[in-house]
């Protein structure tokens, strides 16, 4: 069984084979073989399980949890019954101050990708205990290439963009078709410079309304 849904299979075999990701792939192998890495090899594509058509949010991550036992290749997500990480509590108390209404405080956000949010870290894997330890290998040229594909060739997408990396990826956006969400970062470091108060969630909302499409079910 392939580790994604084969309406992305196009554009993924063709990033397959660029030198940047084969040098990547290289660099994983031996990552993998002799240290502890996040997320396991069979879950770094999650994000691309759903189907590119039903994709109608886009969340950016920097890179997967590097504490054992929580990533599982979706960004922001947490295994089930896994320690809930204080980024996502955050945006739990932002959904319920944005909506006024209590959250689903699960932190197993596959409920989310099942109706069209896609979780994609700027980094897909990472070291055990090693913040951003893969930054730099050629995932961030991945990703750029993610963005570039959905935002060509889906429409009316929300793409929301917490903290420095994920804005850093505004510009490769297009405007006239999507709307891009921007603050600070959920992180206890930095939510209260921007990310609570910043209603994101209802606000992508009022825009899928707009055009036409399902509200998310935060």
């Amino acid at each position: 069984m392939k580790p994604y849904h084969e309406s992305w299979e196009s554009f993924l075999k063709s990033e397959f084979v660029k030198p940047y990701f084969l040098e990547l792939s290289d660099f994983l192998k031996q990552e993998y073989a002799t240290k502890t890495i996040f997320p396991a090899r069979h879950e770094v594509f999650s994000a691309f399980k759903a189907n590119i058509t039903d994709t109608k949010v886009v969340i950016l991550g920097q890179d997967p949890y590097h504490t054992p036992g929580i990533a599982h290749g979706l960004a922001f997500s947490v295994k089930p019954g896994a320690r809930i990480p204080p980024s996502i509590l955050n945006i739990f108390k932002e959904i319920e101050d944005d909506l006024s209404q209590p959250a689903n405080r699960n932190p197993y956000l596959k409920r989310w990708t099942e109706q069209g949010v896609l979780l994609l870290n700027n980094t897909l894997t990472v070291e055990a205990h090693r913040a951003a330890s893969h930054a730099g290998r050629g995932w961030e040229v991945f990703t750029e290439a993610t963005i570039k594909h959905i935002n060509k060739t889906q429409s009316h997408l929300v793409f929301i963009l917490w903290g420095r990396h994920a804005r850093n990826q505004a510009h490769l956006i297009d405007t006239s078709k999507h709307l891009i969400l921007e603050s600070a970062h959920p992180s206890p470091l930095s939510a209260h410079s921007g990310f609570f108060g910043c209603r994101h969630f209802s606000k992508t909302n009022e825009f899928l309304k707009s055009k036409g499409l399902a509200e998310i079910i935060w």
